[in-house]
């Protein structure tokens, strides 16, 4: 294997938009918004790091998208009005004049809300009790209620609320690009899940059915934001309480996934597993990466999953990844452009940062990147 750099840190283009390099950071939850959900400025100083520290890219953390049912946790920030997004700009601004890129993710929590302040029950595609328990670091505590099942009106709004919030993200808080979230769980993922979707209609039924939602998202933001705005989907099989799912249909079901994203037009397909280069399933060969590959060739590849070394981002992008997000690496190491290219050992992560809230500490905001 080629360790060097050079690749890591060479130049994307995707749609109109060129990544300085290939790291990027992927979205992490961190409540520390207000109770309104405005980014506050440990949120802007957080962010800045990032792009100070050299990444090509910086993908927010889930934003909300309505103020109906997509809220997933007390202090989450959200872009479903537009005094929310204005408390971005200032963030994009800065992020870009650093020389990074800023997407920003959005995300509808469904069955696994546990902090919403606009409604008191949950939606999801069936009336299934989530698996596990509540995350106490975001505020959780105790099992999950068995959600709502979710209506066709209901479903019309959310596919609103991704399109309305897309185009405030862009035209209002200056985002470069939108990432749906489809992955770890919240609703897109539940709708994507079979034992989470029993619907026999249109949205449910084989893997066909189930990423049908998946695919109108993307679909619906495009035509909203127009065509030189890079579109894309986070996808995963873990989610955040049910960490060792995998798909049934196994690459059978990842040919109709991937496939349907790249012919519905995302431009980039973001893929996280817990261990990104081992094989997506027990007995297979092929990577989540690599099946992403295969079934979605002109699509931009990004890969998240315990990458925080050169060895393994190198290993990422020869497994077909075009672009790395890094989580825990990039809150150990916000400069780790810079880590990989003077050829330093990474920081470790002290996970200490993430209790007993995931919220930012004054300890992350005092790193400096040059010193």
């Amino acid at each position: 294997m080629n360790n060097h750099p050079t690749q890591i840190l060479s130049k994307h283009v995707m749609k109109a938009v060129v990544l300085r390099n290939r790291l990027a950071v992927a979205p992490m939850t961190r409540v520390t918004a207000t109770e309104l959900g405005v980014p506050t400025q440990a949120m802007h100083d957080y962010y800045a790091r990032f792009a100070k520290g050299g990444f090509g890219l910086v993908i927010t953390e889930g934003l909300y998208t309505d103020k109906a049912f997509s809220q997933g946790y007390r202090n989450q920030p959200g872009i479903a009005d537009n005094a929310q997004a204005e408390g971005w700009k200032a963030i994009t601004r800065d992020i870009q004049q650093q020389g990074a890129l800023m997407f920003a993710q959005l995300m509808h929590a469904g069955g696994i809300s546990q902090g919403n302040r606009f409604r008191s029950h949950a939606i999801a595609p069936s009336a299934v009790q989530p698996a596990g328990e509540q995350m106490a670091f975001y505020y959780g505590e105790g099992r999950y209620p068995v959600p709502a099942e979710i209506s066709e009106q209901e479903i019309a709004d959310v596919i609103d609320g991704f399109v309305q919030s897309a185009i405030r993200a862009v035209r209002v808080s200056g985002f470069d690009g939108i990432e749906i979230h489809g992955a770890n769980g919240y609703l897109l993922d539940q709708f994507l899940t079979a034992h989470t979707n029993l619907r026999t209609d249109r949205w449910g039924g084989g893997v066909q059915g189930r990423v049908r939602l998946l695919e109108e998202v993307v679909k619906a933001v495009k035509a909203a934001v127009g065509a030189e705005v890079p579109v894309g989907i986070r996808i995963s099989q873990g989610k955040v309480n049910d960490f060792t799912a995998k798909w049934p249909g196994r690459d059978a079901d990842a040919e109709v996934i991937f496939g349907t994203l790249a012919r519905a037009g995302a431009d980039f397909i973001h893929v996280t597993e817990f261990e990104a280069w081992k094989p997506a399933f027990e007995g297979g060969s092929d990577s989540l990466i690599a099946l992403a590959r295969r079934y979605a060739p002109d699509v931009t590849i990004v890969a998240n999953g315990s990458l925080h070394s050169i060895e393994r981002a190198q290993q990422a992008l020869e497994l077909g990844a075009d672009i790395v997000a890094l989580g825990r690496g990039a809150l150990a190491n916000p400069d780790m452009p810079k880590v990989f290219e003077k050829r330093h050992a990474p920081r470790s992560f002290d996970g200490a940062i993430l209790g007993p809230i995931a919220n930012i500490k004054e300890s992350e905001l005092a790193f400096d990147a040059d010193a």
